[in-house]
């Protein structure tokens, strides 16, 4: 079952940037993506299964009372994410990444992917996309930055390469 809540005035309109959540655990750290996305007018993409409800009751008390103006879908799995966002171009964010942000060309349009906050992206979909893999440099002491955290930087990396909100 996919959930689609679009803020969009027109449906031709193409969001800045997508960002996937692939099984996000912790509602605040999507609700903190999400109040990014509604930032910078980026579309947030949430996988199933989620480690939370989507209802209003559980998003009021996750702090996320501007979750109807942000625009989302969840979708049931991979593949119908993939069927919906189409050929754009992917990068996938993981702590082993083989290329630094600071590698990176963002393009308009294309599709950040996290994964969940415990365990990370598939290791059969890092292995498939190896070659789009990004990582956040960091002190070798930190096993890992905040999701939200993440999305963030990489969302404001991207927007700094367009020059444009």
């Amino acid at each position: 079952m996919s959930e689609t809540v679009s803020t969009s005035t027109d449906s031709l309109d193409t969001p800045l940037l997508h960002v996937v959540l692939y099984q996000p655990d912790i509602p605040q750290n999507t609700g903190n993506i999400g109040r990014t996305c509604l930032a910078v007018g980026a579309k947030l993409w949430l996988v199933r299964p989620l480690g939370f409800r989507l209802d209003a009751k559980h998003l009021r008390r996750a702090g996320m009372d501007y979750w109807p103006q942000v625009d989302w879908e969840a979708v049931d799995d991979w593949n119908t994410l993939l069927e919906r966002l189409g050929d754009r171009p992917m990068w996938f964010l993981t702590k082993s990444g083989r290329h630094s942000l600071w590698e990176a060309s963002f393009g308009r349009g294309d599709v950040l992917v996290l994964g969940s906050e415990t365990r990370g992206l598939p290791a059969a979909l890092l292995e498939t996309h190896a070659a789009r893999t990004l990582m956040l440099p960091m002190q070798p002491e930190v096993r890992s930055l905040n999701l939200a955290s993440t999305a963030t930087a990489v969302i404001y990396e991207a927007l700094r390469q367009f020059e444009t909100l």
